[in-house]
């Protein structure tokens, strides 16, 4: 119970410190809520959306899962989809995986156990899929860490086949997706390459971004954002 104080304690601190550098924070929080972005991540607690992009509560929103998959029968991911697109009219969907995944770990090595394992078999797919491409590389580590980028190429493909991005691109809405991936190593983002902005562009983007990726290093640091 001490520690549960403790969280309450430091969540006092924490509002008292927001309305001292800004009085009408919670105010205009409470309002509305207006965000451009779309943060569909992974649910590992060292990944926290809103910090990594230094952005203030109310400015993106966001979604949580493990391994960061998107999967067209999860009615949570695909109502929070919806209803960032159709109600928030967000610009930006930004699908983020990290490197030290503990969910593409243990799918690449088959050992998750009970429940978890059936949720993991669509980062296995992706494994399967690109096999030829992970027995390429020299060491393990390497090959856990293509995953993790393949899995986020192969993400954002599935978030452009949504009817909820189709309807919003025919109907001329302007959303982009993007794949995006953290290091905890640095705390910088990398870009893996893939913005699909329409369906048509949705097959050869993937194609080319899956082409570039295969010839880069792993953990490019080239590929930084800014």
């Amino acid at each position: 119970m001490r520690i549960l104080n403790e969280l309450f304690k430091r969540n006092r601190e924490w509002a008292e410190r927001i309305k001292a550098e800004d009085p009408g924070f919670f105010e205009r929080l409470s309002a509305q809520q207006t965000p451009d972005y779309l943060w569909i991540g992974c649910a590992d607690s060292r990944v926290p959306a809103n910090q990594i992009v230094d952005l203030m509560p109310g400015e993106v929103f966001v979604h949580r899962n493990i391994a960061n998959v998107v999967v067209h029968t999860d009615i949570n991911c695909l109502s929070v989809l919806q209803f960032a697109v159709d109600v928030l009219k967000v610009k930006h969907i930004m699908v983020v995986g990290h490197y030290g995944c503990g969910g593409v770990k243990a799918a690449y090595d088959d050992s998750a156990p009970g429940l978890i394992s059936h949720w993991l078999r669509h980062i296995q797919d992706v494994r399967d899929q690109h096999q030829p491409l992970l027995d390429s590389l020299d060491s393990e580590q390497d090959r856990i860490d293509r995953l993790c980028e393949l899995n986020v190429l192969e993400q954002v493909r599935h978030v452009s086949q949504t009817e909820t991005l189709r309807n919003a691109w025919r109907r001329g809405q302007p959303v982009s997706i993007h794949g995006w991936i953290y290091d905890l190593q640095d705390g910088r983002l990398r870009d893996t390459g893939l913005c699909i902005t329409d369906e048509e562009e949705r097959a050869p983007l993937y194609r080319e971004s899956l082409n570039a990726l295969s010839k880069r290093p792993v953990r490019d640091t080239s590929v930084s954002s800014g």
